[in-house]
C-alpha cells in the first residue's frame, strides 16, 4: 500500500469518525427539539385546563387566581417558543454539519477510489510490459 494510500485511509477513518460524530449531533438536537414542542404542548394544555370558568360557587378570587395563573403559562409558553426556535436553529445547523461531513467523506472516498483504479491500471499496465512467458516445449516421446 503506497503512502498516498495510507494517508487517504486515514482521512477517510478521520472523515467517517467526523461523520459520526455531526450525526451523534444532529439526532440530540432532534431529540431536543422534540423535547421543547412537547413541553410547549404540556404548557398549553395546562393553561386551558386552568382557564377561569364562571361557575356559580367560582368567587372573584378563585377567578382572579386562575386567570393570574393562566396568565403566567402564557408568558412561559412564550419563552418555551422561543426556546423551540432556537432548538429548530440548532437542528439546522447540526443537519447542515452532517451534510458538509457526508460530503466531504464520500470526496474522500472518490478519491480512495480513484487511487485504487489508478493502481489497478498500472498494474495491468504492467502486466501488458512484461516479457512474454515462455513455456517450455513438450516433446514427450509418444
Amino acid at each position: 500500500m503506497s503512502d498516498k494510500a495510507k494517508r487517504l485511509a486515514r482521512v477517510l477513518r478521520v472523515r467517517t469518525m467526523q461523520l459520526n460524530l455531526t450525526q451523534a449531533e444532529e439526532a440530540r438536537a432532534a431529540a431536543r427539539v422534540a423535547d421543547e414542542i412537547a413541553l410547549r404542548e404540556r404548557i398549553l394544555n395546562l393553561a386551558h385546563a386552568v382557564s377561569p370558568v364562571p361557575t356559580p360557587s367560582a368567587s372573584a378570587q378563585t377567578l382572579g387566581a386562575a386567570a393570574h395563573y393562566r396568565e403566567k403559562l402564557h408568558a412561559t409558553a412564550q419563552v418555551v417558543e422561543r426556546r423551540v426556535a432556537q432548538a429548530d436553529d440548532g437542528l439546522v445547523r447540526a443537519r447542515s454539519a452532517t451534510m458538509a461531513a457526508r460530503r466531504d467523506q464520500s470526496a474522500v472516498e472518490k478519491l480512495l477510489d480513484r487511487a485504487h483504479a489508478a493502481r489497478a491500471l498500472r498494474e495491468l499496465r504492467a502486466m501488458e510490459n512484461a516479457p512474454p512467458v515462455r513455456r517450455p516445449n513438450r516433446h514427450d516421446p509418444c
